[in-house]
């Protein structure tokens, strides 16, 4: 009853009476009944008790900081200093009312209303998320700007500390959550890729004799992205109940070349390209319809436009397109799986984006992965897909015909084939190993480079192995698609790929794989690809069993040069795998296999030590080797080394 009583005394302390003489001797209240002696109402406390100590102004301890309700989200100044004392003693609200100190982070209001009322004996706290921390100055610094400190409260701009525009907070109840992410990428390539003059339609310089003209060309893009990931769930461990996502995308891109007829078949176009799109890149509602173990794992079920990759390495497809999933794991997420249906949308030529035009593709995948299989620290994985393309005709939104390929009799045709695969990735041991296998039977209705129909089978494998050494990764690297070795009989024996986004031996950094070498009516090799498919386009066009297929080998290193800098170095030899189909195209004979030499060497830059700003730049060169000269060479020349840089910058929020 001892606390009773000396609230009661401060309560009549408040309204003019004096407890001098009760509270004078402190350890004697224990035994001793409460006596209150009657002051005259206009005279103030003398002396208030002191029971506490506080802190003066002129302490020498570190200050403290005063509370705040808990839904406050205004920041504090740092540092903070002790407050006065109040001018007139406390009042009953005083000690009714609980102060209590602001949570961490940027969380916004509660929408958690308790329906429980407190007592003396205890406070209902009905948001478990916002639980408030006082200001900790650990070393007595007075919390410099530049130095970072534990229980940090922060601002709607601020990614790094919790925020509820991140996720760290619910927005509605206890489990209901959103994620809002921002990001902006420049994107500035300065390109040499052999290109033809035209001759007999029109030349960007007057007396032009040779095929292929000048090389150069000057590509610029820019992505807005903004997305909204609004999910229910716990936000750790636990699966998201369901999910609703939407990413909308601007891209502005801008071509810039050196002859005629590139940016359009329409010489009068000139020789500068001006390209915008918007799309909504994203959009998929995700539930969970099981549970599967006391260990979280789970079953759910994904419909709308979702990111998927099939392998580790994106060889077979990597893309962001209209599907239904299901996905899930097993024994205790040692096991994941993916059952999928894609309807592909059609895409925008220039930025890669979607539309909302049908493609006329049907895709299914299944695969299923197993950690730590024979080795810890290495999965496997193995898949099935299905690839059914409809015969289509399309010219692109720059007017070239991308369906069929320009090449041959071009003929409207269906594409049948199913891959098997195998694949690998993590260490054994102390080394780092990834490798795929797939293998692909099915049938063409009408090949336009082979003029017939085409029964398909074909292979792919890639091995890469590295070793860490302190800040060095040791990388060596072998790839091998096969090739058509008849062009006039009925079996397709190439390979290609779905929709091939592969980041393997130096991906963005080298140049065969950077962009396109276009080869009259087709490409050579598509950006983002390793395959020489002759195929009208990655991303429009439709896949070609009838191609010389390549043979890969990669000396890499990458180096951390610091935590905020890294470097990728790597030498790339490569040989077609077999040239009896670009013979054919090209009407000459005695092609050579080997195509030349890749040497690049990039870097990455993340000042902050995180992934919200990076730099990404590169440089790379192919030396040609005879087999890319018998291709390229003008009558009166050779093709020289061809050079090609980047610079990307990314900002994310």
């Amino acid at each position: 009853m001892r606390l009773h009583r000396i609230l009661w005394a401060l309560a009549f302390a408040g309204i003019g009476w004096n407890p001098e003489g009760i509270l004078a001797q402190a350890p004697s209240l224990m035994n001793e009944r409460l006596v209150v002696e009657v002051k005259p109402a206009t005279k103030m406390v003398e002396k208030l008790p002191d029971l506490v100590t506080t802190p003066t102004v002129d302490s020498q301890d570190a200050p403290v900081e005063p509370p705040r309700s808990a839904d406050s989200v205004k920041p504090i100044e740092r540092p903070i200093t002790t407050p006065t004392l109040p001018e007139k003693p406390p009042t009953i609200d005083d000690f009714v009312t609980t102060q209590t100190y602001p949570p961490l982070g940027f969380t916004g209001k509660s929408s958690v209303l308790s329906e429980i009322v407190g007592d003396n004996d205890f406070i209902p706290v009905p948001d478990r998320w916002r639980l408030g921390f006082p200001a900790l100055d650990r070393y007595g610094n007075g919390h410099p700007r530049n130095v970072d400190y534990l229980y940090q409260l922060g601002h709607w701009w601020d990614p790094y500390n919790q925020n509820v525009l991140k996720g760290d907070y619910p927005i509605l109840g206890q489990h209901t959550f959103l994620n809002i992410t921002g990001s902006v990428i420049q994107l500035t390539q300065a390109i040499q890729s052999p290109i033809g003059t035209t001759p007999f339609e029109s030349t960007a310089r007057p007396f032009e004799e040779q095929f292929f003209g000048l090389p150069n060309q000057l590509i610029t893009s820019t992505f807005m992205r903004l997305s909204f990931d609004l999910f229910h769930g716990d936000a750790a461990y636990k699966p998201a109940d369901w999910r609703i996502r939407f990413t909308p995308i601007l891209n502005v891109n801008t071509l810039n070349v050196g002859e005629l007829a590139v940016v359009n078949p329409n010489v009068q176009k000139r020789t500068q390209r001006d390209r915008s799109w918007m799309a909504l890149e994203e959009w998929f509602l995700e539930t969970k319809i099981s549970d599967l173990s006391a260990y979280y794992d789970f079953m759910s079920v994904r419909a709308g436009s979702q990111p998927f990759n099939n392998d580790f390495r994106g060889f077979l497809f990597n893309d962001i397109n209209r599907a239904v999933r299901v996905f899930g794991t097993a024994n205790a997420n040692r096991d994941q799986f993916n059952l999928a249906y894609f309807r592909q949308q059609e895409k925008d030529t220039n930025s890669g984006l979607n539309t909302f035009n049908d493609r006329g593709i049907n895709l299914v995948f299944a695969n299923y992965y197993r950690q730590d299989f024979i080795w810890p620290g290495y999965t496997a994985q193995v898949s099935a897909t299905y690839y059914h393309d409809n015969p289509t005709f399309l010219f692109d939104r720059n007017s070239f015909l991308v369906r069929p390929d320009p090449v041959g009799n071009f003929p409207r045709h269906t594409i049948d084939t199913a891959y098997l695969g195998w694949a690998g990735d993590g260490h054994i041991e102390r080394y780092n190993v990834s490798h795929q296998l797939y293998y692909v039977i099915g049938h063409d209705t009408g090949n336009p480079l082979a003029g017939q129909a085409q029964d398909i089978r074909g292979a792919l494998g890639a091995l890469e192995v590295s070793y860490d050494r302190d800040y060095a990764r040791f990388r060596t690297s072998f790839f091998w698609s096969s090739g058509d070795r008849d062009i006039y009989n009925s079996h397709a024996g190439g390979f290609d790929t779905v929709f091939e986004n592969s980041n393997f031996a130096g991906g963005q950094f080298t140049y065969w794989q950077r962009q396109a070498v276009r080869l009259f009516g087709v490409n050579l090799v598509n950006g983002g690809s390793l395959i020489p498919d002759l195929r009208s386009s990655r991303i429009q066009g439709q896949a070609n069993y009838v191609n010389p297929g390549l043979l890969l080998y990669n000396l890499g290193v990458d180096l951390d040069i610091t935590p905020k800098l890294k470097m990728i170095n790597n030498c790339n030899f490569m040989w077609f795998e077999s040239t009896n189909v670009i013979e054919q195209y090209i009407y000459a004979a005695g092609i050579n296999n080997f195509i030349g030499t890749d040497l690049s060497t990039g870097f990455e830059y993340r000042p902050f030590l995180n992934n919200n700003a990076i730099l990404t730049a590169g440089v790379a060169t192919l030396v040609p080797g005879s087999g890319f000269k018998g291709l390229y060479n003008n009558p009166f020349g050779n093709v020289d080394p061809l050079v090609a840089g980047f610079v990307e910058f990314n900002l994310t929020y």
